[in-house]
């Protein structure tokens, strides 16, 4: 699959942000159904504005992408793997240097561009992934940026789950999930393996109706992360 569709991206370079961001909706939904992976969905994806979900796997960016055209925000190291990188910078990520002052304004333009251009633009407030156990922090930098543009936010939630026929030692926190310093590489071949995994996703049924603007992002990462835990109770 990476062969025919990054073939499909050199050769055809897609000029605009709704082309890549078609092109990454193909690929990712026939990934999910080459892989046999399950997808229940309560609610509907947002057809403008943005997207924060809770943050588990590398996964999470097929799904949101497998089930609507979207731009993601991704962290600056993705920029510089090989293939991946090029692939994820052609289907038009917008990319944030974490632990850098200001690199959530200056992340802001691409985040509207694709805003302007009609594409949800989907990133997760958490910052990195986690087990699943419970929701981290959410970070407010990106949110109010969002906000600032006065686009609508709306929240989501997923989880994962995993069918018989796997082994005893299996777990959706450590084999579903990639959190932590573990090799992704090894984690990905270990994951192809898995039987029956299936993802259940939950969208708000309305934007986030905050307190107050952007001004107070604190205060707005706070009831956006609310939001979130409400649709995973």
């Amino acid at each position: 699959m990476f062969v025919v569709f990054g073939t499909e991206l050199a050769m055809k370079r897609p000029a605009t942000r709704e082309a890549r961001a078609d092109w990454l909706h193909r690929f990712c939904a026939r990934a999910l159904r080459e892989m046999s992976i399950e997808i229940d969905v309560a609610g509907a994806f947002p057809g403008r504005g943005a997207l924060i979900s809770n943050h588990l796997s590398y996964l999470d960016i097929v799904v949101y992408a497998a089930l609507h055209p979207c731009v993601f925000v991704s962290k600056e190291e993705i920029r510089s793997w090989p293939v991946v990188g090029w692939m994820t910078t052609m289907a038009g990520t917008v990319y944030v240097a974490r632990g850098h002052g200001g690199s959530a304004m200056r992340a802001r333009k691409g985040m509207q561009a694709a805003l302007d251009a009609g594409l949800p633009v989907v990133f997760f407030p958490e910052g990195t992934t986690s087990n699943g156990s419970g929701l981290l922090r959410f970070h407010s930098g990106l949110l109010g940026q969002v906000m600032a543009g006065n686009a609508p936010v709306t929240a989501a939630f997923l989880k994962y789950s995993l069918g018989v026929g796997n082994e005893p030692d299996v777990t959706v926190a450590d084999d579903v999930c990639y959190w932590g310093d573990g090799s992704m590489v090894a984690h990905i071949f270990k994951f192809l393996g898995l039987r029956g995994v299936r993802v259940e996703v939950r969208f708000g049924e309305n934007p986030i109706a905050f307190s107050s603007d952007g001004l107070h992002r604190k205060q707005a990462a706070m009831e956006a992360q609310a939001a979130v835990a409400r649709l995973g109770a």
